[in-house]
Order: C-alpha cells, then sequence, then structure tokens
C-alpha cells in the first residue's frame, strides 16, 4: 500500500478521535490531567488493539463457531472492554497525577479513544486502497458517530464505576469493578448484536440509543463533580 493511502486511513482514524477527545477533558478543566499522561494512555488504547486481535482470533478458534454468533460476539466485547481496563490498571491508576475520582473517568475514555483511533484506521484500510473515497467517507463517518462513541460509553461505564468507589475500601472498589465491566461488556456485545441484525432504519434508532448513553455520561460527570475530594493516604 502506498505511504499517501497509509496517511489517508490514519488521518481518517485518529484526527476525528481527538476532536473527541479534546471534548471530553474539557469536562475535567478545573483539574486536568498531565498531557504526557494522556498521551501514554491514548497511545496505550491503539497499542491494545494489537493485543487484543490476537486473543479475539484465539476465542474464535477456540469456540470454533462463526463471527456473527452471538457467543464470539460477547466473547470478542470482553476481551475489548478487559484488556482497555487493564492498561489504565497497569499504566495510570496507581500514579498520584489519579488523585480525584473524575481522573479514572477521563482516562477511561482516553484509553478507549485511542482504541478507537487504530480499530478506526484499520477499517479505513480497504476503502482507501481500493480508491472508493465514497465508502471512506461513509464508513468514518459511521466510526465517528457509532463506534468511537460506543467504545466510550462501554469504557466510560467502568470509569464511572471507579470513580464512585474512588474513597471506598478495597473490597467495595473491587466489587464495583465487577459490576462495571459486566455493564460494559452487555452494552458492547448488545450494541454489536443489534448492528449485525439490523436493517439500514433501525441502525439509526441504535445510534440514537447510543447518543442518549452519552447524555447518561455527562450527567455522571456533573455527580462526579460534586464529590468532595479528599486526600490520598
Amino acid at each position: 500500500m502506498q505511504i499517501t493511502n497509509i496517511l489517508l486511513a490514519l488521518s481518517g482514524g485518529i484526527l476525528p478521535v481527538l476532536l473527541w477527545l479534546w471534548y471530553w477533558t474539557k469536562e475535567d478543566r478545573l483539574h486536568p490531567e498531565p498531557k504526557q499522561l494522556l498521551l501514554l494512555t491514548f497511545l496505550a488504547g491503539g497499542f491494545t488493539v494489537a493485543l487484543v486481535i490476537p486473543l479475539q482470533q484465539y476465542a474464535r478458534s477456540l469456540l470454533g463457531v462463526s463471527d456473527m454468533s452471538p457467543q464470539l460476539i460477547v466473547a470478542w466485547a470482553g476481551i475489548e472492554e478487559v484488556m482497555k481496563f487493564l492498561m489504565v490498571l497497569t499504566l495510570i491508576l496507581w500514579r498520584k497525577a489519579v488523585d480525584e475520582p473524575i481522573d479514572a473517568l477521563i482516562y477511561m475514555i482516553t484509553i478507549a479513544l485511542g482504541f478507537s483511533a487504530i480499530e478506526n484506521t484499520l477499517f479505513l484500510v480497504h476503502p482507501v486502497a481500493t480508491g472508493k473515497i465514497t465508502s471512506f467517507i461513509i464508513m468514518g463517518n459511521f466510526r465517528f458517530l457509532g463506534a468511537t462513541l460506543l467504545h466510550t460509553l462501554s469504557s466510560s461505564i467502568i470509569g464511572i464505576t471507579l470513580a464512585l468507589s474512588f474513597y471506598k475500601t478495597e473490597l467495595t472498589k473491587i466489587s464495583y469493578i465487577i459490576i462495571g465491566v459486566i455493564l460494559a461488556v452487555i452494552l458492547h456485545a448488545s450494541f454489536n448484536l443489534f448492528i449485525l441484525n439490523s436493517t439500514s432504519g433501525k441502525i439509526i434508532q441504535i445510534f440514537a440509543f447510543v447518543w442518549l448513553g452519552i447524555v447518561i455520561l455527562l450527567l455522571f460527570f456533573e455527580k462526579i463533580k460534586q464529590i468532595k475530594i479528599l486526600p490520598r493516604k
């Protein structure tokens, strides 16, 4: 593939996602996160794609079912959500910069956007390589308004549970996180199942449901901002 095609696919996959990243980080404008940690998290999200793909291929061979099967779709969603969380847990959550509840939510959204950027790029490679510019534009908009927001919303569920349990005991935190991961996987898998089994008319309704979820996420942002910040032990 020509370098110009690669750059075009990268620009279509990454630039729109950076717009979302700018938007969500503005929710923490009073105590913004260090830019180097946000960059690390975003890049880690992209790297997570490379870890997820072989795990998903292994799940396919282990289950021995088609790509359209509900079992595999749930398994793939679970792999993606767990890996994104584990990456943030390993690289970010232990740092002193994570000193207030909203930080965990910001980093979970950031890793989701980094993941989406590379995933979107992979989806755009084929239409770019084949010169299908119309398909490139349609696919880019589809990913920008649908799949990217799905990743954001799914990972934000885990981020919300992290935020709400920020000052609670370790056992309570673990319970919250487990619930958050389960809900994130259910949302992610449900979206993919509905998309695969829906007509073009119903896809708009599914996207509307995701946008409703984003409105709810904004409400949670406001709730989390109201949590009194305590000194970390």
